[in-house]
């Protein structure tokens, strides 16, 4: 059991999409080592990104094919940022874990 907590699927895009804005051009294969993402997972991924018109699939040549970010991906992760600056959920959520349920004392209370 590894203690790394699993990535949720918007966690995902937003690696795909920094990994794309940082590195890109890519390659599957090295989107794959980068992302740390199966070929299965990352190819239903990327089609989802491209459909967004988030990514696009850029032929180079019959044996090369990359995958690079779009100016409307650049956007997406420029106000993917601003929102986890406005709002630090995530980073909440797993520090401070006894104020996800509250109410739950309040509860406790009536019962006794």
């Amino acid at each position: 059991m590894g203690s790394k907590m699993r990535r949720s699927k918007l966690e995902m895009y937003v690696d795909i999409l920094n990994v794309l804005a940082h590195r890109g051009p890519l390659k599957l294969t090295h989107i794959m080592y980068k992302t740390n993402v199966n070929c299965n997972v990352l190819t239903d991924y990327l089609d989802f990104l491209i459909k967004q018109g988030l990514v696009e699939k850029r032929t180079i040549t019959k044996m090369r094919i990359v995958f690079a970010i779009t100016q409307r991906g650049i956007n997406a992760l420029k106000y993917f940022h601003e929102l986890t600056q406005a709002l630090p959920i995530i980073e909440e959520t797993r520090s401070q874990p006894t104020m996800l349920y509250p109410q739950t004392n309040r509860l406790s209370k009536l019962t006794h």
